[in-house]
Formats: C-alpha cells, sequence, structure tokens
C-alpha cells in the first residue's frame, strides 16, 4: 500500500521536498514569517509553498507580513492564512481565495462580479458571524480575547514551554467562549502529544461555535486517521470538502482511505480533483503516481495517466 504525508520532516527533509536552501529558511524565521521548526508536518510544508511563492513573486517581506495581517483581521475565523487559506499570486498581484472568490487580501476588495446579494453576503460575512456568535461576550473581552491568541501563537514561534502556550489559548477561550481557532489550536498541540482525547474534545468544541469551520473538520479526519477508525476519518473528510469543495489537502487524505480500503474508484475520483487543485506540489507526483497505478490495474476505459507538470519553482 502507498504511503501517505509523513507526520513530521527534518529540516534537511523539508528543505529538499521544497527545493529551500538552509539560509533562505532561517532568514524567514528571523523576519517573523514562519516559527523556528526542527520537525514539520505536513501542514507546515503547506505553509511554507505558500511562503515561498509570495516570495518568487517579489513581493517585500514588509508586503507580505501586511497581507496575512490583513487577512487575520478580515476574517476572524481564520488565524493562521499560510495553513488555511489559499493565496494566489499573479506576478505582484496578490489574491485569496474567499468562498470560492477572489479577494484583494489588503482591502478586502473582491476581484470579480457579482450580483448586489452574493457581493453583500461576502463582505460582511466574516463580521457578522462574529456579532452573531459573541453576543455573550463584551467587545472588551473578545478584544482581549484575541491578545492572549496572539500571544499564544507568539509562544509557539519562540519554542516557549507547551505549557505557557496551552495557558494562553485557554485563557483566550475563557475571555471569549467562540475562539474556534485558539481551539483548533488547543487540538493541534494535543495532537502533536498524541494527547488523543483531549485534541478530539478542543476540535469539536470548534466545531460546536463554528459548524461551518473546514479546518476543524480536516484536523478531526486527521486524528481519527492515525486513531485507525477509518469510517470517522472519512466523515469529517468528507464534512471539510462539503464546507470547502477545493480543500485539495482533504481530497489527498479520502483518497488515500479510498485506496488503502479497496474502494478504488473512488480513490480514483479524489486523486483526479486532488491534481486539478494542486497539479504541481511535491505532492502531485506521489497522486499522479497512485493515479496512473490505480487506472492501469483498472482498466477504466478513457482513463489516462495525468500529464507532467512543470515543477511550480520554475514557472515564471
Amino acid at each position: 500500500m502507498p504511503d501517505g504525508p509523513k507526520l513530521a520532516y527534518s529540516r534537511k527533509e523539508a528543505r529538499r521536498v521544497l527545493r529551500i536552501s538552509e539560509a533562505r529558511l532561517r532568514s524567514w524565521e528571523r523576519q517573523g514569517l514562519m516559527p523556528r521548526l526542527d520537525r514539520f508536518a505536513f501542514s507546515d510544508l503547506l505553509a511554507l509553498k505558500t511562503l515561498q511563492k509570495l516570495c518568487n513573486s517579489r513581493l517585500s517581506v514588509a508586503r507580505i507580513r501586511s497581507i496575512l495581517g490583513a487577512l487575520r483581521r478580515k476574517i476572524r475565523h481564520i488565524q493562521d492564512p499560510l495553513r488555511e487559506l489559499k493565496i494566489i499570486t499573479e506576478g505582484k498581484t496578490v489574491a485569496v481565495i474567499v468562498d470560492g472568490q477572489k479577494m484583494e487580501p489588503l482591502s478586502g476588495q473582491l476581484l470579480l462580479d457579482f450580483d448586489r446579494e452574493e457581493l453583500s453576503r461576502l463582505l460582511t460575512f466574516p463580521q457578522k458571524r462574529d456579532s452573531e456568535k459573541r453576543g455573550r461576550a463584551s467587545a472588551v473581552q473578545v478584544r482581549d480575547a484575541e491578545l492572549w491568541f496572539q500571544r499564544g501563537l507568539q509562544l509557539e514561534q519562540a519554542g516557549a514551554p507547551i505549557e505557557q502556550v496551552i495557558g494562553a489559548y485557554e485563557r483566550a477561550v475563557a475571555l471569549d467562549p467562540y475562539s474556534a481557532g485558539a481551539m483548533v489550536n488547543l487540538g493541534t498541540i494535543h495532537y502533536h502529544l498524541h494527547n488523543w482525547t483531549e485534541a478530539e474534545r478542543w476540535y469539536t468544541k470548534s466545531l460546536e461555535v463554528d459548524p461551518d469551520y473546514a479546518l476543524a473538520h480536516f484536523n478531526l479526519g486527521n486524528l481519527f486517521d492515525e486513531k485507525g477508525d477509518r469510517t470517522l476519518a472519512l466523515s469529517h473528510y468528507a464534512a471539510a470538502i462539503r464546507l470547502n469543495p477545493d480543500y485539495a489537502d482533504a481530497h489527498y487524505n479520502l483518497a488515500l482511505l479510498y485506496q488503502t480500503g479497496g474502494e478504488m474508484m473512488k480513490a480514483v475520483q479524489h486523486w483526479k480533483i486532488y491534481l486539478k487543485l494542486d497539479p504541481a506540489s511535491s505532492w502531485a507526483s506521489i497522486a499522479r503516481r497512485e493515479l496512473d497505478k490505480l487506472c492501469r490495474a483498472a482498466v477504466l476505459p478513457g482513463s489516462r495517466p495525468a500529464e507532467p507538470h512543470p515543477d511550480i519553482d520554475n514557472a515564471s
């Protein structure tokens, strides 16, 4: 059976996969664009790949910081844009995909034309969701919760004792019971500590306050996959895709689960979707290989292995 993405990669492995020099990685860390890590999860590699695209577009560090900060402010349920959002570049123009539409990250202006009702919904969605949910939390509490959340991020990036990081996120949740981002980060900390029960509790709580949080479903899928509960893993990956049909990682993991479970046609479907969404990453070569293998084994009518795609690092 094929192996899926590893839970952790060394710095050397991460640099080799993404073709990043140690000097460049250290520069990003010193500039505060990435935390200093010795081991990289799959989500860390995706964040690095996005950052690599931004830097290759010749954007200044100050502009990249401004873009990421603006996204956190404008889309309040997003805490780590590099991991949670699809950011695209066209020359020095940067856009982010929100609800399937392009948005200019600094101004929040949509880059495509919509009818008036759709435009209104997209522009007001984050603020409306916050006000509806946080009816019982005062503005001061919400502000302080955000400060504690940012403190938790800073502590993580600085490699502080894990108890301090957990304490900061828990303080954010105590001040604002609808701080879904802090809950997800708590779940992820416990996931990496192999505290499965606590990880599940925090991921589940984040979905109680924000049922449309695709990242929480995806993380629960990873958790149940790790625990060997295939049924629940499939359910949560599928939920992530229902909320975000372009969630490439969820399609990838679904394809793996279906393939290892013997459901080859479903695996083929998700491999194909994944390759449409992410045709040039390092994982695409694995997906293309597995799709080719399945198509050859099943002799699917009209099925052909996907054409090789030039590495994104070499694209203009």
